[in-house]
């Protein structure tokens, strides 16, 4: 086949990038024979490739041999090498300190300051201060960058003063050392000026020590009306920002330099005088605000000139009201200076930027204000609800002002998280323009259909609000199957104008990616607005209408949102109708499965068959089920059985589906046990107590066995909800990746399973355990709705009848009461969590442990008397799909555990002090993603032993978490030649006779 002349073809096998088919040794090989190669490109090409190989495998040995081979290219090769070598020092600083022998590699590369060649200098000069945070007390080098800086080659010159700020950075004796050095250059009359502005940027780092912080600022002080020009000012400027910063106590001094410099007639210079303020809010720095600087700065609102300039200013207003106390002055003593301003803002026609930015300042302020019960919100909040509406149509029309939109809406569900009834306006204000016939631009409506989905999320959660402390007035109310809501949900009564711009948005003949998305967010908010209610007829229509019109992907995603939040007729439906279509044999099992857990989860919610629903759906209240109870537990575990096959049908060792197949157990053994607990009820009347059930419990002193086997069957389920208990708490352990979202709904299914143990321990025990603790009340509209369920578990336990601990009785009112409580189970729609489809974040552990066999089926082979040393080498790898990782690993720990497999002789089980099993753990902190420890393992002499090694992850909440690998391997330990032999065990005839001879 031709290749195109403008194409090169790589000479390298690409197979490390992708596929773990070689190990680390085979790569490093390859690399080694490119780096060898005659070629300048060759090598060039392979000196790139480093990076990429840390990345893989970042194991101490391997990198220190690759940078110590990079050193000797870095002094033997041209400067393009060495620019390449400087390139891979940059770009692998994670793994710098895993070279072993950093003296060696410095060393190496130091050889090239003693070339004439200024470029080769230059370079290395760069190439130090790369590495310049594991070797930043260098003496010698700390002397060449010095002597570099009086070169007279401007390349070096410039190559030193970027080591001067790597080692400033990172060592307080260079930096201290320099700074008279640094000052003398900048105030030199021989230096270029542009030199001066690349040196006054190294000053920053002089922060170590107090007096050198203070020599600097004082000089970087006089050196402003030395050199007035634009480029000095913004650069001294910006310098002295970062040591106030750095320093504190600079930050009051630093203050009034920029309130001085706010008049200066140069934009570039009042723009840096702006972002050196916004650097000083911060949350390090604004506590040494003083309160005369605030008041200070607002004065100073009319100097600045146009929007970007106003943008500025009200981000600082804005980082001030993040903190509690400037946002406390801010409302009590600024706060009509601070309307007016807000107000100027907002009234221009011509600015949406520095408009939405102020809406920003004043949501700030009106949150923390009602937050904290201040009477002067009265006035914000009347500017918020003049000013929100307009502002919200006029950024929502225009493509430009996606982000604006999206900010402004931001910050009216942080103002509707603070008061309910700005909150019930503001969804009639932004689901009004779902049913405009404006055309918004694609990316604006998708923006408005996320904030309508944030703020139904809200008040779902206040609809499902509850307090353990509150009682229910009559037993009929403890009856009821539905909770009963705190205050209703606004978004239910603008449910038809989301239907309506639904069915338009999917009645279009195109649907380009954004507008599925889009469909995708409004199918998703009417799941959630409906959450708990049953669908009524027309968003049924809706959904039917979306599965003729839409791509199988996002009807995918749609059925997903709707086991989410427990719509599972929706779900079955979608997923009944994909299986069939995808070509794919794991992806279709997969979906079998998920709609076979529909499936019973509809058996289950409304007593009627999937199939029955189907073709009879036209009531828009919840029907009556068709089906009794125990037929409904016996065919949802049937079905959840085969979904359990099903997943393990589509699992496969890169998709292993542990979570789910995990999952699917438990929810299986669940229901299980919830149809042992129906057969109680029916036990009681078939099986009653036998005659001699009395004589028997005053034997066994358990008064409650003369009710006979319903009893035992009692107990008997209480051990079995034990189990799913402890199973759920497992699952939990090992879910180190789940959201937050799973975790809370394992921690609510947890304590469901605990607290009907507990009401079940107190009808058949005498003395039951103390009632479970409730830790979340869930922070998610689906984890609260679950908890809900709880909270009505614990008021139906009420019904119980109140006897006194010596006088208990288990009678069909008992009975009825755990019948109403599986029903409550039952009836409550399981919301699948977000884990069983979506993994947002992997960490994984990759061990490697030593020694190892020669082979799988090989022992270890051991000296008898000696100890076993074990080391453990381990990589972390993270991958996250956002930016914010839900939990990180802090330190993992090692345990090892070393069990004998033989039979020992029975002359040596007294004289050998070692036990048979050994347990030792070690906690190692992870450095740079790479971990490292050693166990020194007492064997006794003689035998095999199994030797395991268990990982557990330890984030940075002190939690332990089980998700780490295991390694496992057979320790042979050889017989000692110098013992002497045992003496053989006699047979049974040769011990008889020699009884009988005695």
């Amino acid at each position: 086949m031709a290749h195109s002349t403008g194409t090169r073809v790589s000479m390298f096998n690409e197979s490390f990038l992708n596929d773990n088919e070689h190990d680390s040794n085979a790569v490093l090989m390859e690399l080694d024979k490119g780096l060898r190669s005659a070629k300048q490109g060759i090598q060039c090409e392979a000196i790139v490739r480093f990076p990429r190989l840390f990345e893989k495998y970042p194991f101490p040995i391997l990198i220190n041999s690759s940078f110590i081979k990079l050193a000797e290219f870095f002094v033997s090769g041209s400067n393009l090498l060495r620019f390449w070598v400087l390139r891979v020092c940059q770009q692998s600083e994670n793994h710098l300190d895993k070279i072993l022998n950093i003296d060696n590699f410095v060393r190496r590369i130091f050889m090239v300051m003693h070339s004439n060649d200024p470029v080769a200098r230059a370079l290395l000069l760069r190439t130090l201060g790369a590495v310049s945070r594991v070797i930043p007390e260098k003496p010698q080098v700390h002397h060449a960058i010095r002597r570099a800086l009086d070169s007279h080659d401007t390349v070096e010159v410039e190559a030193a003063i970027y080591a001067s700020s790597c080692f400033a950075a990172q060592s307080s004796s260079f930096a201290i050392s320099m700074c008279a050095k640094i000052s003398d250059m900048i105030e030199s009359l021989q230096v270029p000026v542009p030199m001066k502005l690349l040196l006054i940027p190294v000053l920053r780092h002089m922060h170590h020590d107090a007096n050198t912080a203070a020599l600097v600022s004082k000089l970087c002080l006089e050196l402003l009306p030395k050199y007035p020009a634009q480029s000095f000012v913004v650069a001294i400027i910006n310098t002295l920002t970062q040591l106030s910063s750095r320093t504190l106590v600079g930050v009051p001094g630093q203050l009034n330099v920029l309130l001085d410099f706010m008049q200066d007639l140069r934009m570039p210079v009042r723009i840096q005088v702006l972002r050196s303020f916004n650097e000083l809010a911060g949350k390090q720095s604004v506590n040494a605000w003083p309160k005369s600087a605030i008041g200070a700065l607002i004065s100073k609102f009319n100097l600045c000139t146009n929007g970007s300039e106003q943008f500025l200013f009200l981000s600082i207003l804005l980082k001030l009201s993040e903190c509690p106390l400037t946002c406390q002055h801010l409302l009590c003593e600024h706060r009509d200076a601070l309307l007016r301003l807000c107000n100027e803002c907002i009234s221009k026609l011509d600015d949406y930027t520095a408009a939405t930015q102020a809406m920003a300042v004043l949501a700030a302020l009106l949150s923390f204000g009602l937050q904290r019960q201040f009477s002067q919100v009265d006035v914000i909040l009347d500017m918020v609800n003049l000013h929100m509406e307009g502002l919200l149509l006029c950024t929502a029309r225009r493509a430009e002002f996606t982000k604006d939109l999206r900010r402004l809406l931001a910050y009216g569900i942080r103002i509707t998280q603070a008061n309910a009834e700005f909150g019930a306006d503001f969804i009639v204000m932004v689901t009004n323009t779902l049913g405009d016939n404006v055309i918004y631009p694609p990316a604006n409506l998708q923006v408005i259909c996320e904030a309508s989905v944030g703020l139904c999320e809200h008040f779902q959660l206040r609809k499902y609000a509850f307090s353990t402390s509150v009682g229910l007035e009559d037993e009929a109310a403890m009856e009821t199957d539905e909770p009963e809501p705190a205050k209703p949900n606004p978004m239910m009564s603008r449910l038809p104008l989301i239907l309506y711009k639904l069915n338009k948005l999917v009645d279009r003949e195109e649907q380009p990616e954004q507008l599925l998305r889009t469909v995708e967010i409004l199918c998703a908010l009417v799941c959630q607005t409906t959450m708990g209610c049953y669908l009524p007829q027309p968003v049924v229509q809706c959904f039917e209408k979306c599965i003729e019109r839409v791509n199988c992907w996002t009807l995918y995603r749609i059925a997903r949102t709707a086991s989410r939040y427990g719509h599972h007729y929706v779900a079955a439906h979608i997923y009944t109708k994909v299986s069939q279509i995808v070509i794919s044999d794991h992806m279709h099992y997969f979906l079998v499965a998920l709609a076979q857990i529909s499936q019973a989860e509809c058996i289950l919610n409304y007593g009627l068959e999937y199939t029955y629903m189907r073709d009879n759906y036209a009531p828009s209240e919840a029907p009556e089920p068709l089906i009794p109870l125990m037929r409904r537990l016996e065919a949802a575990s049937n079905l959840y059985q085969q979904a359990l096959a099903s997943m393990r049908a589509c699992s496969s060792p890169q998709h292993p589906c542990s979570f789910q197949l995990e999952y699917l157990k438990i929810r299986a053994q669940f229901l299980q046990t919830l149809h042992l607990a129906v057969t109680v009820k029916n036990a009681q009347v078939i099986v009653p107590p036998p005659a001699i059930a009395g004589s028997l419990a005053q034997n066994s002193r358990d008064y409650l066995q003369k009710f006979g086997h319903v009893t035992n069957q009692l107990r008997k389920l209480v051990k079995a909800l034990k189990v799913c208990e402890e199973t759920y708490a497992r699952l939990y352990k090992s879910s180190f990746d789940a959201d937050n979202v799973t975790l809370e709904f394992l921690e609510v299914a947890e304590f469901q399973c605990a607290h009907f143990a507990h009401i079940i321990e107190s009808i058949c025990y005498a003395t039951p355990p103390e009632p479970p603790i409730f830790l979340t009340t869930g922070n998610h509209p689906e984890t609260r709705y679950f908890a809900a369920s709880c909270q009505r578990m614990e008021q139906m336990q009420k019904n119980l009848p109140q006897e006194p601990p010596n006088a208990k009785t288990i009678s069909n009112r008992h009975l009825d009461v755990i019948f109403a409580l599986i029903e409550i189970i039952t009836k409550t729609p399981l919301c699948l969590p977000r884990y069983f489809f979506q993994i947002l974040q992997s960490t994984q552990i990759k061990l490697s442990v030593s020694p190892q066999p020669r082979s799988a089926t090989e022992p270890v082979i051991v000296q008898s008397g000696s100890n076993l040393v074990i080391k453990v080498e381990g990589v972390l790898q993270h991958i996250s799909k956002q930016q914010k990782h839900f939990r990180r690993v802090d330190s993992v720990q090692l345990s090892l555990t070393s069990q004998l497999m033989t039979p020992r002789p029975v002359n040596e089980l007294v004289k050998l002090p070692n036990p048979d099993t050994v347990t030792l753990n070690q906690i190692v902190k992870p450095q740079r993603d790479f971990l490292s420890g050693s166990f020194l393992l007492p064997i006794s002499s003689g035998g095999q032993f199994q030797v395991t090694l268990e990982t557990f992850v330890v984030d940075e909440h002190g939690i332990t978490w089980c998700t780490g690998p295991t390694s496992s391997m057979v320790v042979r330990v050889l017989d000692d030649p110098t013992k002497p032999a045992a003496p053989p065990v006699p047979s049974t005839s040769q011990a008889v006779s020699q009884a009988r001879r005695f």
